[in-house]
């Protein structure tokens, strides 16, 4: 089918012809019907699916249905987990709504948050924020919620995984209680299911690819090797390969940082991008990355989160996750829209757990080689890799993804102290809850 079969404006059209788009993705396909009929909807898709786009179209065409007039409230909200997504979603707003009359802004940690009051205050029809900068404009009284039509939770997983469970809540207690609800997840269990339960009324379910399959084009190749040794295969492996464009993902923003500093060693351009990172030096990493005038990024999870980097020929996992999902969504940055991509691990000894774990969400055994040279020490003792506090290597519910003093402005990618937090997700407005929502 064609996008034309949507009934979609003509000036959408027109933007997706822009584009050089012609035929849906299947998520598109399947959301994009349902978001117009004014359903709620919880849509597992992972990257590199179109699912951005998916609700993007839709939210802005039912916009577009009753154009305001004169102050504009905010009639659409998307809550996404970091800065970066934070930034696409607004730039896939921006392409196709080009044509349109609608306005729209991201608001996010890491920046003033001064410009943001003064675009809010001229009115704005569609905010994409982070949870707790969002948070921030409610307790200041920059924004009004209390008119929003369409509100999208974007990798809802991600949210949760980051402790952002009772932001999340205290952010939908501001919402009427008549909307539409769409919720976008890489998977659809546990924590998910239990808050689209409160949140979605006789949603459409959409699972459009299975989560533990990596994509097609993609070759993936374990290198086994020393923790000691990984920088200096790593290195080498730029040299021989002639590596121009990597992405390299590590556990910790320590890590990351070490990595890239042994990189720069070597002569070769690296820069980390993480959390701690502020939001100008992040932006300028990733657009030097994206121009090629550095060879190497080097990230974590968290911070990957929203990086889409077209034609990247290879990603490299220094180490492994401990979730397996998230090698899944790391592998994914290579070998999208069909083209052809590799994937190489790093992986010594003491990470064969996290391999196995892995190994079976594929539902395969990744090849696995040695560099003359690199080879693994068989006398040394090897003790396995410890997750993090609480059994996770990620922050659990209620946790503070990065340092901040109680009561200052957000600087992370929308984290709150958790003193600050209501210890039962309430929200400030009292007697709001989030409960089951009516159909529009």
């Amino acid at each position: 089918m064609s996008f034309d079969a949507f009934g979609l404006r003509a000036e959408l059209l027109r933007a997706i012809r822009d584009q050089g788009y012609t035929t849906p993705t299947p998520v598109q396909e399947r959301a994009i019907p349902s978001i117009l009929e004014g359903r709620d909807l919880m849509a597992a898709a992972p990257t590199g699916t179109g699912k951005t786009a998916g609700f993007t179209l839709p939210m802005l065409q039912r916009l577009m249905t009753n154009d305001p007039r004169g102050r504009r409230p905010v009639r659409a909200l998307v809550v996404v987990p970091t800065r970066e997504l934070a930034a696409q979603v607004m730039e896939s707003i921006r392409v196709y709504g080009k044509h349109l009359p609608l306005r729209s802004t991201a608001i996010f940690g890491g920046v003033g948050i001064n410009p943001q009051i003064a675009t809010l205050r001229r009115g704005v029809d569609v905010v994409v924020a982070t949870p707790g900068r969002l948070l921030d404009h409610v307790g200041q009284g920059t924004i009004d919620l209390g008119q929003v039509e369409i509100c999208v939770l974007d990798e809802a997983d991600r949210m949760l995984d980051m402790g952002f469970l009772p932001d999340v809540r205290r952010i939908l207690a501001q919402l009427p209680e008549r909307r539409q609800n769409l919720l976008f997840s890489a998977t659809l269990v546990g924590e998910i299911t239990r808050l689209a339960d409160g949140l979605l009324d006789d949603p459409e379910y959409i699972d459009v690819t299975p989560r533990n399959m990596a994509a097609e084009t993609v070759d993936q190749l374990v290198y086994r090797v020393d923790t000691k040794r990984k920088a200096a295969l790593l290195s080498e492996l730029f040299e021989t390969e002639g590596w121009q464009q990597v992405l390299v993902f590590t556990r910790t923003k320590h890590r990351a940082n070490r990595v890239a500093a042994s990189l720069r060693t070597a002569g070769i351009e690296a820069v980390a991008i993480h959390g701690n990172k502020s939001q100008n030096a992040r932006t300028r990493a990733l657009a030097a990355f994206k121009a090629g005038r550095t060879q190497a990024l080097i990230a974590t999870d968290i911070a990957s989160r929203g990086l889409d980097i077209s034609g990247l020929p290879q990603v490299v996992n220094f180490e492994l996750p401990f979730v397996p999902e998230d090698y899944v969504h790391r592998v994914g940055r290579t070998g999208r829209a069909g083209t052809d991509g590799l994937a190489i691990s790093l992986v010594c000894e003491s990470e064969n757990a996290q391999l196995r774990a892995i190994e079976r969400v594929l539902g395969r055994t990744i090849p696995a080689e040695t560099i003359p040279g690199f080879e693994p020490d068989p006398t040394l003792h090897h003790e396995p890799i410890k997750q993090g506090r609480g059994g996770r290597s990620r922050p659990g519910r209620g946790s503070q993804p990065s340092s901040r003093r109680p009561g200052s402005q957000s600087q992370s990618n929308g984290s709150r102290p958790g003193s600050q937090r209501p210890r039962n997700g309430s929200s400030a407005r009292a007697g709001a809850t989030p409960g089951r929502r009516r159909r529009r």
